[in-house]
């Protein structure tokens, strides 16, 4: 696979300061497909000066302006969909058709909605006898994540752009390729040099540098809770902003009256997305104990619809979890699944091939509230299915776990599943089926995270606010 051998900073692709390097494995055959430089803190150093450099230009800049070369940039990732889906399949796994539909598809449809909210947005308003200013908040630290590397990169940009600062990327060592094909993009688009800057390197060491330095005015992460923590404490000590996108273990509820088998069907697929490497996977479904059984034979059934195989290959609907640290970890819990006594229905932790870190789709029954695999995010394709005796108690088990980022609720009418959806603890819920929505804020209570990505409320957290009295 093509990989730049340099950091993108200033404008231009500069070499790294050091030796170190990162090797890129595609996870469906285990071969390395690239090295990228390995970062360190003289990299980050020069990527936030030279984010500083351009902040006062770009953030005069005006926002139909921005607006407009954030839409130059989406029409650039538009026209190379084809070659940066090929190149998230290479180095994520996802299947193919996923990757494009998705991976890349989803990144389009955000910047776009951040090229036109730049030029509606009210950057300024009267109140009283004030005039209340909506400001960049300066320069941004975005670290993102593996599981979906350009939809999250995205994601943090193209608000940040929006809202006129500047920004230094360090993407998840995993996946650093799609990153470096969006740098190109972003250039190609014509951004001001030095507007966005990438960094390629690990999480303790790069990630952490760019944390800390005392140039970055806010950290905007995606990834686990106990990294976001991290973060969270280096960012409060330094009283710097921070946005976190973290854990899940979204509960998927089905009530009484609802159509059972669309349900549990449309459950199963969302799980099974992406490898069940999402944040916001529905990986608990609860269904009453009087439809319970049936529910849990639907589910096997359904799940058997998604045999695992070569991403590339059309008849694939599974691709591989992404490293061999993720593969034994995802093994890990369904054998403590097991352990603990719940009922293994499907699937199990034998890989189904020899090679690449494939996962066997797995259903488990006889779930408790209190199991390991109810309470830990997995980040594999593994659903646990748990009964509940009435709606209290229903709400009392979707609630149950420190997160709180997304769920979902079926009933037999919208208004029974709105009523139930009020009464969960989690910042984003799904109603009888309802579809994603870029535009919509996105993002958790609790240990889920701080903040909220995607829309007018995503544009927002990289805002500061000044009131000018008359």
């Amino acid at each position: 696979m093509k990989a730049h051998d340099g950091m993108y900073i200033g404008g231009e692709w500069r070499p790294a300061a050091g030796a170190d390097r990162i090797e890129v494995v595609n996870p469906a055959d285990e071969q390395v497909i690239a090295t990228v430089p390995a970062g360190g803190a003289e990299d980050v150093d020069a990527a936030v000066r030279a984010a500083r450099a351009a902040l006062p230009g770009w953030a005069a800049t005006a926002p139909a302006e921005r607006g407009a070369l954030i839409g130059a940039l989406r029409d650039v990732l538009a026209a190379r969909k084809g070659e940066i889906a090929e190149t998230i399949t290479a180095e994520l796994g996802a299947t193919l058709g996923f990757s494009e539909a998705v991976h890349v598809g989803a990144p389009i449809a955000v910047a776009s909605s951040y090229a036109e909210l730049a030029a509606s947005y009210a950057f300024e308003e009267r109140i009283g006898n004030s005039t209340v200013l909506m400001e960049p908040v300066g320069v941004v630290g975005a670290i993102t994540p593996w599981n979906y590397p350009l939809h999250q990169v995205v994601a943090k940009v193209a608000p940040a752009l929006a809202a006129g600062c500047t920004l230094v990327l360090k993407p998840a060592e995993d996946t650093p390729l799609t990153a470096q094909l969006f740098a190109e993009a972003v250039h190609e688009a014509g951004i001001p040099a030095g507007v966005f800057n990438l960094v390629t390197g690990t999480g303790p060491v790069a990630g952490q540098a760019l944390a800390e330095h005392e140039g970055i005015d806010l950290v905007s992460f995606t990834g686990s809770t106990a990294v976001g923590k991290k973060i969270g404490a280096i960012a409060g000590a330094a009283v710097k902003r921070v946005a976190l996108e973290l854990g899940g273990k979204s509960a998927n509820v089905i009530l009484p009256g609802a159509d059972l088998a669309k349900a549990v069907a449309a459950g199963v697929a969302d799980v099974m997305s992406n490898s069940g490497q999402s944040c916001n996977a529905l990986t608990r479904m609860l269904v009453q104990r009087e439809q319970y059984e049936e529910a849990v034979s639907l589910a096997a059934a359904a799940v058997a619809k998604y045999p695992t195989g070569d991403p590339r290959d059309p008849a694939t609907r599974l691709g591989p979890v992404i490293s061999a640290k993720q593969h034994a970890r995802v093994r890990g819990y369904i054998t403590k699944g097991i352990e603990e006594g719940a009922r293994l229905v499907a699937g199990g932790p034998d890989a189904p091939h020899e090679q690449g870190y494939f996962v066997t789709p797995t259903v488990f029954a006889d779930v408790t509230p209190e199991m390991t695999i109810a309470q830990e995010e997995i980040f594999g394709p593994v659903l646990a299915i748990l009964p509940y005796e009435d709606e209290e108690d229903a709400v009392r088990i979707a609630n149950g776990t420190v997160y709180g980022l997304g769920g979902a609720v079926w009933a037999a009418d919208a208004e029974t599943a709105a009523a139930f959806a009020r009464r969960m603890d989690t910042g984003q819920v799904d109603i009888n089926g309802g579809r994603f929505n870029v535009r919509a804020p996105f993002g958790g209570y609790k240990q889920s995270g701080v903040g909220r990505e995607l829309g007018p409320h995503g544009l927002g957290e990289y805002l500061q606010t000044k009131s000018l009295q008359f």
